[in-house]
């Protein structure tokens, strides 16, 4: 009994201590200090020893201007805990009354205890970090470093620099810790990502890749071509990151694997003549099955996306002999189902396409083999307006690979069912809960048919507007490019001025960008500028017109489109890629 009633008290004290702290937290966050300050007084002669408290009482201290307190409070701290990070607070609160010279004396102080313990280096550091002191907080790091060879603090001491915007230095103790000990590499590349995409100014990019090039040059260790390649790829230039991984593979012929890699991402990026570039030297230099067949399945789908009715017999033949040479089997899915595909969307067969999937399905396949093919079936089901039968095989994917990827992109499909049907309720509902979808496409696509059915609800409760958009997108699905053209052009004149405009617009822009008539296309962009400056798809309207001006037209009339994105439309998905390319085209890096 006397355990419990002991265990009860015990608890009860945890929960009011619990609760003090909470107290101290809010007043300090609602900038109470007087009050914090009391507070933090009081949990600190309940653990004298919590340095988090008394730093606390000291910042409040500070922030109420009782400089003389708190210096009394930090010498008695530090007589007796002697830790060196309190110097640092010493120097730091003599530095908030302006006497400078007082508060470098206690600075060179916590550097000599440096000097005298390398190991006081963390405690010191960080407080100079926490103070925004960063020239003191790196000569910390440098000194420890220099009398104590094992430690290695490469990465802290690159993130100073950067700090203090010296990105020469930065990079080149990045790079010299990321040769040092490799697996820091990715960690290192994530830090530089940050600055070539997000923090870095006009000139970080060149700077980094002539440090690369100098690298690359001076040390013949592939270990720079491989990262060089890395800063193409970063760049999207696929071409030159092609030139780093064919030496690579000259010098070590291993593998091709990292180049069929390259490819995709430069397919992703719809890079198509460096794709194709790669991928053929791919098949003229390797016998690896699995690669062959990797490349094959690139090379044909990228044909496919770009052929015409008089191109559609010599890729049956293509796939014919394709499976012929390499045979049914799990390792030529891809194949399978990319022909299963070809024949149902663009041979209008899907019969024969269904045909071919369930063939597939009968092989030995594992469970993600058998997700592909399911999806590949359910999408040709869903091309034959057998919607109930295409949403079993999305939600048999859905329950059997369950918050994979693959299940989330069933999810997204099974949901356009759902609007293709014109079930908006339910698929709003669908759509709501893959906005916060891990990835990033899926969550964006999600979001792109939330918006569309909620605010076009809102507009039309009767959703006659919608319904006539969901079949103009249910004829693109079908592979019915001139219905759909069609259709939506009659959204336009039905719905003129209603909110289901822009979004036809832009639907309208990017059929007649696939079909290559730019000139159309910038006309329906045009019109969402001209005439929905204020809705949610100007950001849209204005990169998509900047890009076809970019890589089809005249690129310095891009310029001023992506302008209007980075000044006017900083929440948009596309302002990072906005960003960069018009410093390209402004000249501001020699890529």
């Amino acid at each position: 009994m006397k355990k419990i009633v002991l265990l009860i008290h015990l608890f009860l004290s945890l929960f009011a201590f619990a609760q003090n702290e909470q107290l101290a937290q809010y007043y300090y966050d609602k900038g109470d200090f007087e009050k914090a300050k009391i507070s933090y007084e009081e949990l600190l002669q309940e653990i004298p020893q919590n340095s988090q408290y008394f730093l606390r009482i000291i910042d409040c201290s500070q922030q109420l201007q009782q400089f003389e307190s708190a210096e009394k409070a930090i010498q008695q701290r530090l007589e007796k805990y002697n830790q060196g990070n309190l110097l640092v607070e010493l120097g730091y609160n003599f530095q908030l009354q302006k006497n400078e010279a007082k508060a470098k004396i206690y600075y060179e102080q916590a550097l000599d205890r440096i000097k005298k313990n390398p190991n006081d280096v963390y405690g010191i550091s960080n407080a100079f970090e926490r103070k925004v002191l960063l020239e003191y907080a790196l000569k910390s790091y440098q000194t420890a470093s220099e009398l104590d060879k094992n430690f290695n603090f490469n990465y802290q001491i690159g993130l100073l620099y950067g700090q203090l915007s010296n990105m020469e230095m930065m990079i080149s103790t990045f790079l010299d810790e990321a040769y040092a000990n490799p697996q820091n590499s990715i960690r290192i590349q994530n830090q530089l990502v940050r600055f070539m995409m997000d923090e870095g100014d006009a000139n970080f990019n060149e700077i980094l890749r002539k440090a690369l090039i100098v690298r690359t040059q001076k040390n013949q260790d592939l270990f720079w071509n491989h990262y060089l390649s890395w800063f193409y790829v970063q760049q999207k230039e696929f071409e030159k990151a092609f030139i780093q991984e064919k030496a690579i593979y000259k010098r070590n012929s291993e593998s091709l694997a990292n180049i069929v890699n390259l490819g995709q991402l430069a397919i992703e990026d719809e890079n198509q003549e460096a794709a194709k570039e790669i991928l053929s030297f791919v098949l003229e230099n390797t016998q690896d099955f699995e690669l062959l067949i990797q490349a094959n399945s690139y090379l044909v789908t990228m044909r496919i996306e770009k052929a015409s009715e008089k191109d559609f017999a010599a890729i049956s033949t293509t796939l014919d002999g394709l499976l012929k040479q390499f045979g049914l089997s799990p390792f030529t899915l891809s194949l399978q189902l990319i022909q299963a595909h070809f024949t149902a969307f663009n041979l209008k067969k899907p019969e024969e396409g269904k045909a071919m999937v369930k063939r597939a399905l009968e092989l030995q396949l594992n469970d993600y083999e058998v997700a592909n093919a399911k999806m590949e079936l359910a999408d040709i089901l869903l091309f034959e307006e057998k919607f109930n039968q295409a949403l079993i095989y999305y939600s048999q994917i859905e329950l059997d690979l369950k918050n994979d990827v693959m299940a989330h992109e069933a999810s997204l499909k099974a949901a356009k069912t759902s609007y293709f049907k014109t079930d908006f309720a339910w698929a709003l509902k669908q759509f709501k809960e893959l906005k916060s979808a891990n990835t990033q496409l899926i969550a964006n696509d999600a979001l792109e048919y939330f918006l569309l059915i909620n605010d076009n609800t809102v507009a039309d409760s009767t959703q006659t507007a919608l319904k006539q958009f969901a079949k103009g997108d249910y004829l693109l699905y079908q592979n019915r490019n001139q219905e759909a053209i069609t259709q939506f052009q009659l959204i336009l004149k039905n719905h003129k001025g209603q909110e289901i405009e822009a979004v036809t617009l832009l639907r309208l822009g990017k059929i007649y960008e696939k079909k290559g008539d730019f000139a159309l296309a910038l006309s329906q962009y045009q019109t969402i500028i001209d005439q929905h400056s204020d809705g949610i798809y100007i950001d849209e309207a204005l990169y998509f017109s900047a890009e076809i001006y970019n890589k089809q037209l005249i690129p310095e009339e891009a310029k001023p489109l992506y302008e209007k994105v980075l000044f006017h439309h900083q929440d948009s998905i596309y302002f990072v890629e906005a960003r960069k390319k018009f410093r390209q085209l402004r000249g501001d890096t020699n890529l």
